[in-house]
């Protein structure tokens, strides 16, 4: 069958022309872009207010719409009959396809039964559930109501669960029986039942049924979703919400080890994820769009449901793994539903990348349009392997920058407009405008990499901190007054294409996903035999970092294999699989400024054994504590 010829929305032309009116007059860019993308219930009084300089930006002022009544209720019209959800199971036979006028009659349903619980504007429901529709309907049934929800990885261990649970102040818990990842069953319900045991506010918990495994049933607490949805009445209106109204609040990972619960809006957000959706991804109808991404981390909110369905798009949800029951299966995907757009991270490209093209060369993959990374710095030599092999060099790849907070893609290549790069993230999306700036917070051109903020206020950002909007000031506004901090650091090239290098501070991002160092370190420090740890990232090949764990242990204490395991099985306890230490080094002590902070850019060289790298000590309380860690790592 001939394939239909393909314009991009953008050429360059193009692109410069919209960039240079999103920032010479952003108050009528977007409010055009506002008209355009997304349907109200009433007008805004004011595009935006406030800066970065007081924290208090604000968007489409007292204009009302809704982010369920945009995704599924507007498209019934004109796209009732089309797949919204192509679900695809852990096992290669499972399968199901969704419509609009299914995924609207879902979600009203799942909408009376939060109402009939006691659920009502602003309460905050925790969705703790495996990569399965009811995990989308959840979303937007609390989206229809007005209640924000807070999902939660389903990798997270009980303890982390219970910290998020709290952290909220959650009165409902969605979960599920049990989740199914490649040859592992994940227990979500017997997770659930723990974490609850401190969180007396969780008055109802409704758990889906997906594998039917025996679990334990509180009556008095517990509700099946698949009883409750057939009593359920299907006549649940979308409550008109403020733009500025709460949407979801999405944890991520902090330098304090405390995770910061990231909360974002509604009209803004929405409306940057649709237009970002559209305009990188090059998204036109009837394309199949596919994002890898667990709808537990903002990738999968932003680019797996609510940009994708606010644009009317079929969006393909993957429960499984990229290696089971081969490694040819993201591929074998996308033949079976013939995916034209496909937004993965560069950890699962190295890992495929690893087995040979062998599991790529048997399938067809001639439906694929565009590619696109996500989650950390893919390598040159791994973008230009996607390119060849995944893509057989006709794919444009979106290597996309962004972050929880947010809300959307900040640069990228554009399809059509960004001469392609290896290894670049492009050019900033309409609105934003990056700036490098050095430790005085004085622009720079130099080749180092320097830290990057963002000058402009845009739509998709942070509303603030969950209950902490002290926190929210001092985290990205104060390191630079006016300017919102990333966190991150890059450099730019003659043509202003930009290449992010790495983290700034002590976050590791281990397979595209933020762990705080200090949490890890927490972890370690609840073990009785621990006296102090400290965590650094180690780059790695397959997940881009590592964690790599120095522990001194309390004095008398022999240092043994089975104690490492036990310090390992604890982090997995208390954060869960992701946070799992790649190697643990026993330390008599470590590397301490005089006033006692610990160097961990040392450690991260000793770790990587860049001994001649070291830089000046002279600031260290005791230098032989270096030559030391040297001796065990070598040792070791």
């Amino acid at each position: 069958m001939k394939q239909r010829e393909r314009k991009p929305f953008l050429n360059q032309e193009a692109y410069q022309a919209l960039y240079a009116q999103s920032i010479t007059d952003p108050t009528q860019f977007w409010d055009t872009a506002a008209s355009t993308h997304l349907s109200w219930f009433s007008p805004w009084d004011q595009v935006t207010s406030g800066d970065f300089e007081h924290a208090n930006v604000k968007w489409f002022i007292n204009g009302q719409l809704n982010a369920c009544y945009n995704c599924v209720d507007r498209h019934l019209d004109t796209r009732g009959s089309q797949t919204a959800i192509l679900w695809e199971g852990n096992e290669p036979h499972e399968r199901k396809a969704i419509t609009y006028l299914e995924l609207h009659e879902d979600v009203c349903k799942f909408a009376t039964v939060l109402k009939s619980l006691g659920i009502r504007k602003g309460d905050r429901i925790s969705i703790y559930l495996p990569m399965i529709p009811e995990i989308i309907v959840a979303m937007l049934a609390c989206a229809r109501i007005g209640a924000i929800h807070s999902v939660v990885f389903g990798g997270f261990s009980p303890e982390a669960l219970k910290q998020r649970l709290l952290d909220a102040d959650c009165c409902m818990l969605i979960t599920a029986d049990e989740g199914l990842r490649g040859e592992k069953k994940i227990p979500f319900k017997e997770n659930s039942d723990k974490a609850l045991r401190d969180c007396p506010n969780v008055k109802h918990v409704i758990v889906v049924q997906r594998t039917s495994q025996n679990i334990s049933f509180n009556k008095a607490r517990d509700v099946w979703y698949h009883e409750a949805m057939v009593e359920a009445a299907q006549d649940s209106e979308a409550e008109p919400m403020e733009a500025n109204d709460p949407l979801f609040i999405l944890y991520t990972s902090g330098s304090t080890g405390q995770p910061k619960g990231i909360l974002h809006g509604t009209g803004g957000y929405l409306l940057y994820a649709a237009m970002t959706h559209r305009y990188i991804f090059d998204y036109q109808d009837n394309d199949i769009y596919w994002c890898t991404a667990d709808v537990g981390w903002i990738t999968g909110h932003t680019y797996l449901v609510y940009g994708p369905l606010a644009n009317g798009a079929t969006t393909l949800l993957f429960e499984g793994v990229p290696h089971y029951p081969s490694f040819s299966r993201y591929w074998e995907i996308v033949d079976k539903y013939k995916v034209n757009l496909f937004y993965t991270s560069p950890t699962a490209i190295r890992s495929l990348r690893k087995e040979g093209k062998k599991w790529i060369t048997c399938t067809d993959r001639r439906s694929l349009k565009l590619l696109g990374t996500v989650g950390e710095p893919i390598n040159p030599d791994v973008w230009e392997w996607y390119f060849d092999v995944v893509g057989e060099k006709r794919c444009p790849i979106v290597n996309t920058w962004w972050q929880t907070e947010t809300g959307g893609i900040l640069l990228s290549p554009f399809p059509g407009a960004t001469p392609p790069i290896p290894g670049s993230v492009g050019w900033p999306f309409f609105g934003i405008v990056p700036e490098l700036l050095d430790e005085q917070g004085m622009p720079s051109s130099t080749e180092t990499p320097q830290q990057l903020f963002i000058k402009k206020p845009w739509p998709g950002l942070l509303q603030t901190i969950y209950g902490n909007r002290e926190r929210f000031i001092d985290t990205y506004f104060k390191k630079c007054s006016g300017y919102f901090y990333t966190g991150d650091e890059g450099i730019t090239d003659k043509n202003g294409q930009y290449f992010i290098t790495g983290r700034n501070d002590d976050v590791i991002k281990v397979s595209g996903h933020r762990l705080s160092t200090s949490e890890v370190e927490n972890a370690l420090l609840t073990h009785e035999m621990v006296s102090e740890a400290a965590v650094v990232g180690v780059p790695d090949s397959i997940k881009g970092e590592h964690i790599y764990v120095f522990v001194t242990l309390k004095t008398d204490v022999m240092a043994t294999e089975d104690l490492k395991k036990e310090l390992v099985q604890r982090v997995r306890e208390i954060i869960g699989p992701l946070a799992t230490p790649e190697h643990i080094q026993w330390a008599a002590a470590l590397p301490k400024t005089r006033s006692g902070k610990i160097m961990r850019r040392i450690l991260r060289k000793i770790a990587v054994k860049a001994f001649d790298e070291l830089g000046d000590l002279s600031t260290l309380a005791d230098a032989t504590v270096v030559e030391n860690l040297i001796k065990e790592n070598q040792q070791g």
